[in-house]
């Protein structure tokens, strides 16, 4: 597999990862080299973990970025616990309700004992989900990108597995190779802080999947487009909304110039 450089050198190239007080996970799309070479643009593509513990020094950083729309992938009660804490920006909420947690008290309800095996199988249907039952709220997603190329940023509660998926989709529909979308994905696991939990009633090994990612995880995704759409470029025109026209558009806005 390919190596690339997610984070270049050259003192002018802007950070990928935004080291913010309130927020782990929040980094940059940009710079990955995408459909005939052009580079994804920086700045304009963000994606994170919650935005309910921003302190005024983050909220003064984004602010100096133009960060103005907000898509948030969280379910109802996730983000009442959790209000975004970003002034003036537009919030969407696009909610996919989480489900790992309720299938795991589900399964223990039953008096099956929760492995780390059957963690990782709920992971893996979990993204087998985002497809075959949450490809509308990602198609929504798109449709708010195409509007205009002004800075957002999407997110969930940790910024790992429903934005996971959908930086994935981006990075691919903008011509990104599958194994750099990969590498990105993975890069929660160097940059996000678990929250520190008093009382967990999961074992650590439990706990560790959950708040991790892994690339079988999003493998799964790709093996049920791949299955049942026949291919990525299907699935993005026909469940996404990303027909040749809008898909050019998509490029325009986010890719570097020719």
């Amino acid at each position: 597999m390919t190596i690339v450089n997610l984070n270049p050198s050259p003192v002018s190239t802007p950070s990928r990862h935004l080291k913010l007080a309130g927020a782990t996970n929040f980094r940059d799309l940009g710079g990955y080299a995408g459909q005939g070479g052009r580079t994804v643009r920086w700045r304009r593509l963000f994606r994170s973990d919650h935005l309910a513990t921003l302190t005024s020094e983050d909220i003064a950083v984004l602010s100096g970025l133009s960060v103005s729309r907000v898509f948030d992938f969280r379910g109802v009660n996730e983000r009442v616990e959790f209000v975004c804490s970003l002034p003036d920006a537009t919030v969407h909420s696009l909610a996919i309700e989480p489900t790992v947690v309720q299938g795991m008290k589900d399964l223990m309800d039953a008096g099956q004992v929760v492995t780390p095996e059957l963690t990782q199988d709920l992971m893996r249907q979990t993204y087998r989900d985002f497809v075959l039952g949450n490809s509308a709220r990602f198609a929504d997603l798109f449709g708010h990108l195409l509007e205009h190329d002004g800075p957002l940023v999407f997110h969930c509660t940790a910024g790992k597995d429903r934005t996971g998926f959908a930086a994935a989709m981006i990075l691919t529909a903008l011509g990104v190779a599958k194994e750099v979308v990969m590498q990105d994905y993975l890069l929660t696991n160097t940059l996000y802080k678990m929250p520190t939990l008093t009382q967990a009633a999961l074992p650590q090994e439990v706990m560790t999947i959950l708040w991790r990612v892994q690339e079988g995880f999003l493998d799964a995704a790709f093996e049920v487009v791949d299955a049942e759409f026949g291919g990525m470029q299907p699935y993005l025109q026909d469940h996404l909304g990303l027909d040749a026209l809008r898909l050019e558009r998509l490029r325009a806005l986010y890719l570097q110039k020719e």
